[in-house]
């Protein structure tokens, strides 16, 4: 009877879909739940901070492996153990963070999959600016300066440098990943002449049907990083599609369960990315989507 950690930083109705995709994956390479594995979760419900004492407790309980969602969460399993094996379902830039020496040659206890978000970041900001012709100023919700991950650090680089290039103004306004603070953060927004809205990072993943709700609200569009935005009513996304990566951790899991080192297992880049737009979205916030861009879109949902 395995036993595997599963460490996450949202919560466990927000990242239900994604655990349950993984699960599934599990099955049909034959493992049982109950039978020879178990799964220990722990999720910090949007408090990073608790991350290191969530990851320390799968540690104490002599876990055989600990799945985590995420660049600080992997950063936190790693920090709390160098010997038991890690597997990552997303991480943003694993060699840039340091949680491997690189993709072909992980070389320690971590390795999974990357879902290359920085890079997918600037081409969600290209996406953006082609979706709304007259674009100036794009709102971006960020975590307070104390949580800032560090996944969104290593973003906010790329996606600073890509605004200058394509001439827009990102207004980054701090937001709370709350009600209280997404309503504040649209209302500033406003406030700001904002034009449209980019989601970067899972932050606020847990709160997407709240964030999609109030850019209807308020009138805005909007792209985001998760195609499940777009499941809940969102405007556009761009990206790779998370649940095919929890799906692909499970494959890992099973490598390594059954002998495998981690330090052996080369890190995944995600290969297929997809362009959602969802026209009813757009229909309620009065928006029409070029028809160039409509042309380009893997799906559009009438």
């Amino acid at each position: 009877m395995f036993r595997i950690g599963f460490l996450d930083a949202s919560t466990a109705s927000g990242s239900a879909v994604l655990v349950e995709a993984f699960r599934q994956e599990l099955r049909k390479l034959g493992w049982i739940e109950g039978k020879n594995f178990t799964i220990e979760y722990r999720f910090a419900e949007q408090k990073r901070e608790r991350l290191p004492e969530l990851a320390a407790d799968l540690v104490r309980l002599k876990v055989d492996l600990i799945v985590v969602t995420g660049t600080e969460a992997t950063l936190a399993a790693k920090r709390a153990s160098t010997t038991i094996p890690i597997v990552m379902t997303a991480s943003a830039d694993p060699v840039g963070a340091g949680l491997v020496a690189s993709l072909a040659r992980p070389g320690g206890n971590v390795t999974g999959v990357s879902g290359l978000v920085v890079e997918l970041n600037t081409k969600r900001l290209e996406v953006l600016k082609d979706a709304v012709p007259r674009l100036a100023r794009v709102g971006l919700p960020q975590p307070p300066r104390s949580s800032t991950v560090i996944s969104s650090n290593l973003q906010l680089k790329e996606l600073r440098a890509a605004a200058v290039a394509l001439k827009l103004k990102l207004e980054e306004i701090e937001t709370q990943a709350d009600a209280k603070g997404l309503e504040s953060f649209f209302k500033t927004a406003k406030q700001k002449q904002v034009n449209a809205i980019i989601v970067i990072g899972p932050v606020y993943f847990a709160e997407r049907k709240r964030v999609v709700d109030l850019a209807v609200k308020y009138r805005l569009p909007a792209i985001y990083p998760q195609k499940e935005y777009v499941d809940e009513g969102g405007l556009m996304y761009y990206g790779v599609d998370s649940t095919d990566l929890s799906r692909r951790a499970a494959v890992f899991v099973d490598k390594i369960l059954k002998g495998a080192k981690p330090a052996d297992l080369p890190v995944e880049q995600a290969m297929r990315f997809e362009l959602i737009i969802n026209l009813k979205a757009a229909k309620q916030i009065g928006h029409t989507i070029p028809y160039e861009l409509l042309a380009r879109a893997n799906k559009v949902i009438q």
